[in-house]
């Protein structure tokens, strides 16, 4: 079977299984650079893909600058499309089963409270010299992230119809294409309350979408990034990236270290498997017993 055709099979079926946009637009991109690169081998057919031929890839691009995470999603992406050519009988076995992943420098950013401290006060001041739309809008979008630990699509697919202001909780529709609700607390509810009140005087009406752009359309998650581009430039921060992902890493870390269970934390963060919490919990649980030595009360008494 030809790779090209083979490969638009594979996505024509990820997409028939309701898979995020996201995902299929990063299986589009994998897919299609692995295929350029067998084009260059003279490999058009997917029954004359090796176990060398993967490794050579993976090896190419690491010269070219793929770190070790890099390196990992594109070798998963390849197993499952292979897999899914052993499941419809194009091959019999997928020559990527053995090949391992790349050993991973596990660093994850997440901000301190200094960070989270800049941060609110440059926008709090911006909203009450400026008034403007995007200070506010910012602003709540920072307090939605630390609050909540959403995924950047998460934050931007949220409506207003999904946040039960009475109850307190909000509607994710999650990574795994199926709604959750999970409780927020009272300071989001008061801050998306007074959001959609100047959202309100603002335009008029209100967009279904929690948050737009200047002319109340629909905010996209590229727009979310260039939002933390321009604000990473004048945080100057030396030592965290600014991410979405870093906001939803330090609302984890902050759950961990104030004792609650992993359970609760696999519910708020929606990890469709516990294991990937754990590891987080193992991670961070260090730090919590670093600060216990560091400060616990009975360091200065005399027992």
């Amino acid at each position: 079977m030809l790779l090209k055709f083979a490969i638009q099979d594979f996505l024509d079926d990820r997409e028939f299984k309701n898979l995020s946009p996201t995902t299929i637009h990063s299986y589009k991109e994998i897919l299609g650079q692995f295929q350029k690169y067998c084009n260059e081998q003279e490999i058009v057919n997917v029954q004359d893909i090796t176990p060398n031929t993967i490794k050579k890839y993976i090896l190419h691009y690491q010269k070219l600058g793929n770190n070790a995470t890099t390196t990992n999603s594109k070798l998963q992406r390849i197993k499952a499309f292979l897999n899914y050519m052993v499941e419809i009988e194009v091959i019999e076995k997928n020559p990527a089963k053995k090949i391992q992943r790349a050993k991973e420098d596990i660093k994850i950013d997440v901000f301190t409270d200094y960070h989270i401290k800049q941060m609110l006060n440059y926008y709090r001041r911006l909203k009450n010299r400026e008034h403007t739309f995007h200070s506010y809008r910012d602003y709540s979008i920072i307090v939605v992230l630390l609050g909540t630990g959403l995924r950047l699509s998460e934050l931007c697919n949220l409506k207003w119809s999904d946040i039960n202001f009475q109850n307190q909780t909000i509607s994710v529709f999650g990574k795994n294409r199926k709604r959750e609700t999970i409780p927020t607390t009272e300071k989001i509810i008061k801050e998306l309350s007074a959001y959609k009140v100047f959202c309100e005087q603002y335009f008029g009406s209100l967009h279904e979408n929690v948050f737009t752009n200047l002319k109340n359309q629909e905010l996209t998650p590229n727009a979310v990034k260039n939002v933390f581009k321009r604000l990473a430039k004048i945080m100057n921060f030396r030592d965290v990236r600014l991410s979405s992902h870093t906001f939803r890493h330090t609302f984890c870390q902050k759950c961990i270290q104030s004792g609650m269970s992993t359970f609760a934390i696999q519910r708020l963060m929606r990890h469709s498997n516990i294991s990937v919490t754990e590891r987080y919990a193992a991670m961070w649980g260090n730090d919590l017993r670093e600060q216990n030595d560091k400060f616990n009360p009975l360091n200065n008494l005399d027992i």
